[in-house]
């Protein structure tokens, strides 16, 4: 009976050592994660790591109303310090990030401070020698949403491009990539290079910006190989594998982490007749078109930050996906090409593409393999050559 007992107690062991194996493998699997803005330090936080760099120089700070410590601006927190801040240079949306997608945004002066804004998105997209006179050392802080054609990584790429002719250090403050956690999409052809597509890189490259910034310099994409003098705050307690709540929209119709989350797919309607909710209440969360189906449906009207929306007065019909983003621990991290493959078929015989779509995918494939019936799976295997051989590129860069 002894050895009987003994006998199971060894088998029993043996189960749970195996079961434990499997636990164990499970959990250290990476799990997506949700964060907020409380459980990470961004680099602009850290002023012990980057004042040195800027005491008795002086400086200007390419920013947004993204460029926050805590509640204040870091714009105000550095003149506060004695920091002496000679100009602001702004990217789209401009400096209180108001202005809406694809705007000019003019040059000015801030009126709390008094301080010259020379926009960056407008006639003008890279500062000319006359811009930088008088500018010791470039201090850059963006939110970004770490998608190729959201234009603050081509913002920067210009501002590195012009301080290095001009022998300007940079200084990149680093913040979370809220969609780090998944590399996908097609790699830009260079003979789509555009303001909206300037590298060879996938439309998500699961990269935080100062990690871009790094590998900009480093393979040699700067005008006629330039190096920058480049200089990256890192961030603390960044987690690769999560969706980051920010603590202000990057951008006037990313209102929140569900539009931010849906960004990558639906901007690719952007390219086309379907409305993804612009001069809504719900903009980058819903999409659709007045001869679609769905059970969803919605109107787009002019707003701030919105005026003129796509479809502006007429009775969308189609999706609303706040639930699938609320599900994301169960999504497979992929951009969810079903979306538009779906869309084309019921509008394919409106003309359902514009010239755009080819800038935002970076690669006229993508439109003919959604033209010729190709499905999502299909699509996505043709990328995996040049997603795998940038994954490579990306590894050297990666700080986290």
């Amino acid at each position: 009976m002894k050895r009987q007992i003994f006998s199971f107690a060894l088998l029993f062991c043996a189960f749970l050592s195996q079961t434990n194996a499997q636990i164990f493998k499970m959990d250290d699997e990476p799990r997506l994660q949700f964060v907020d803005k409380e459980h990470y330090i961004s680099a602009a936080m850290q002023l012990d790591d980057y004042l040195p760099f800027l005491e008795g120089k002086r400086i200007g700070i390419v920013a947004n109303q993204t460029s926050i410590i805590g509640e204040t601006h870091l714009v105000d927190t550095l003149l506060s310090l004695g920091v002496d801040v000679k100009k602001i240079f702004t990217p789209e949306h401009g400096f209180r990030g108001t202005a809406d997608a694809g705007a000019k945004v003019k040059s000015g002066k801030d009126e709390k401070t008094g301080l010259p804004i020379v926009s960056l998105y407008g006639k003008t997209k890279k500062p000319s020698p006359e811009m930088l006179q008088g500018i010791d050392v470039i201090l850059f802080d963006l939110q970004d949403v770490g998608v190729r054609f959201y234009t603050y990584i081509s913002t920067m790429s210009y501002v590195m491009e012009a301080a290095a002719e001009n022998h300007i250090p940079v200084i990149v403050l680093d913040r979370p990539n809220p969609n780090g956690f998944y590399v996908d999409g097609p790699v830009l052809k260079t003979e789509n290079k555009s303001f909206v597509g300037m590298h060879q890189v996938p439309v998500v490259y699961g990269m935080t910006i100062g990690e871009y910034a790094q590998m900009v310099n480093g393979e040699g994409w700067l005008k006629s190989g330039f190096t920058c003098d480049l200089t990256v705050i890192p961030i603390r307690k960044y987690n690769r594998n999560a969706i980051y709540e920010l603590p202000v929209r990057p951008s006037p119709n990313l209102p929140n982490w569900e539009s931010v989350y849906l960004y990558p797919t639906l901007c690719f309607f952007e390219g086309s007749i379907v409305s993804m909710g612009r001069g809504t209440e719900t903009p980058f969360q819903v999409y659709g078109h007045p001869s679609m189906r769905g059970s969803y449906t919605f109107t787009p009207q002019s707003t701030s930050g919105a005026s003129k929306p796509l479809l502006e007065g007429q009775r969308c019909r189609g999706e609303n996906l706040v639930e699938f983003a609320h599900d994301y621990a169960h999504n497979a991290n992929e951009l969810q090409l079903d979306w538009i493959i779906d869309a084309y078929q019921q509008l394919k015989n409106k003309g359902f593409f514009k010239d755009y779509f080819r800038l935002l995918a970076g690669d006229k494939q993508l439109q003919r393999d959604i033209e010729n019936g190709k499905s999502a799976d299909e699509i996505r295997a043709s990328w995996k050559t040049d997603l795998e051989a940038f994954k490579a590129v990306r590894e050297k860069y990666l700080m986290y």
